[in-house]
């Protein structure tokens, strides 16, 4: 792999992106392997998003090329990549999945990937590209991605697990999901999904890193791990709209977003923000967590949301002489569900007891949500059978004008 200009094996990187040309079977044989390359960010094929620059057979081995296989013929493949910006953390991914895409492709040889850098106007036709007609925020009224905000009446009740192992496991099912840690003061998704990558910028759009199969956005990726936020409420506002709408989520079909406890500034920007958002409440079976879990709830009937259901997180643990252990008492989770039953107008369903379960926390600390790491656990089992009932709730087309019109 070389990303010097000049070097042998480098292509012209001015003006917009096309198809390469492909003069050989081989070479065209190969375009065909990359659409299955897909940029671990965007999530699109590289093949549509014109960072393939060039394929090139030769019949000599460039130097430093990798044996794909045992093909008979004498081509050796140049794959020239463009990168969108330089210094792009993920390039060795990218070189990987290409030489593997590569494998075994009959009468190839060899492959070299050489690296070079979107110039600024093919960074320009990328954005247009993933933009076009779409609106500034693609969660307003009127879009199909189910969105759950995932709310506290306090800390410490195990939000950010829940909402970590719940983007992970809706991922696992084969969904696409994005997710927003707007916990702003006190960030902890990253270290929840094991990631310490930093966005990519392409001018003013943002490509959010994919950890265990989730796009992710978290303040904490732009700040050192240690450093405190001290923000006021207007840039809070701020730093929520920038994940909503600089941030480019693709086609999602679920959107979770990990608020803070309570009901200050950034639940109320994100009902104003996440319009279609629906609330999940999380709480402990402890009557006085309830208590103030049930106030975070009823702030749907100020911002006009729905309540999707009520999640209890550290219920009843089974020990392994068969003692049910209730550390936090019982009851807490169904006690917010019946109050905000009778609050609102509609039902709000207790979605599932999440047990106390020590390999919960042992694989947050891990980096790997239990739902993946020892997902036969009991909290492991309870939180992917949440996630599937999440999963197969319908979409709200309610107000949603249909691109149709009635015939005479």
């Amino acid at each position: 792999m070389t990303d010097t200009p000049g070097a042998p094996g480098t292509f012209d990187t001015t003006g917009t992106f096309d198809t390469p040309e492909l003069t050989t079977d081989l070479e065209r044989a190969a375009w065909v392997r990359l659409g299955s390359v897909l940029d671990p960010e965007i999530r699109r094929p590289v093949t549509e998003l014109g960072m393939v620059a060039s394929i090139t057979e030769s019949t000599e081995s460039p130097t430093g090329a990798t044996s794909t296989g045992t093909g008979t013929g004498t081509g050796h493949l140049t794959i020239g990549i463009r990168l969108t910006i330089a210094g792009c953390p993920l390039r060795d991914t990218i070189t990987q999945d290409v030489e593997r895409a590569l494998e075994g492709l009959d009468g190839c040889t060899g492959v070299e990937v050489v690296m070079a850098v979107m110039t600024a106007e093919q960074r320009a036709s990328l954005k247009e590209l993933l933009t076009a007609g779409r609106p500034k925020n693609q969660f307003e009224k009127g879009s199909l991605a189910r969105v759950y905000a995932v709310a506290s009446g306090k800390g410490g009740v195990g939000k950010s697990t829940v909402t970590a192992n719940l983007a992970t496991a809706l991922a696992d099912r084969g969904l696409s999901v994005g997710l927003v840690d707007a916990d702003i003061h006190g960030f902890s998704i990253p270290g929840l999904l094991g990631t310490t990558a930093k966005p990519t910028r392409v001018d003013e759009m943002i490509l959010p890193p994919v950890a265990q199969g989730v796009k992710v956005i978290s303040i904490g990726m732009f700040l050192d791990a240690d450093r405190p936020v001290a923000w006021r409420g207007p840039m809070l506002h701020r730093a929520l709209e920038q994940f909503v709408t600089d941030v480019y989520w693709g086609d999602l079909d679920v959107l979770l977003v990990d608020l803070p406890p309570g009901t200050g500034d950034i639940a109320i920007s994100a009902a104003q923000l996440l319009p279609t958002s629906e609330l999940l409440i999380v709480t402990t079976p402890q009557q006085a967590a309830a208590q103030v879990a049930a106030r975070a709830g009823e702030l749907a009937e100020q911002t006009g949301q729905q309540v999707a259901g009520v999640i209890e997180n550290m219920a009843a643990m089974t020990l392994p002489d068969g003692t049910v252990l209730d550390l936090f008492g019982s009851g807490g989770g169904q006690t917010v569900a019946d109050r905000l039953t009778g609050s609102l107008d509609h039902p709000v369903p207790l979605l599932g007891s999440v047990p106390l379960d020590p390999l919960l926390r042992e694989d947050g600390d891990g980096g790997t949500p239990v739902v993946l790491e020892h997902p036969d656990s009991a909290a492991g089992t309870e939180l992917r059978r949440i996630a599937g009932s999440l999963a197969v709730r319908p979409r709200g087309l309610s107000g949603l004008k249909l691109p149709v019109t009635p015939r005479d």
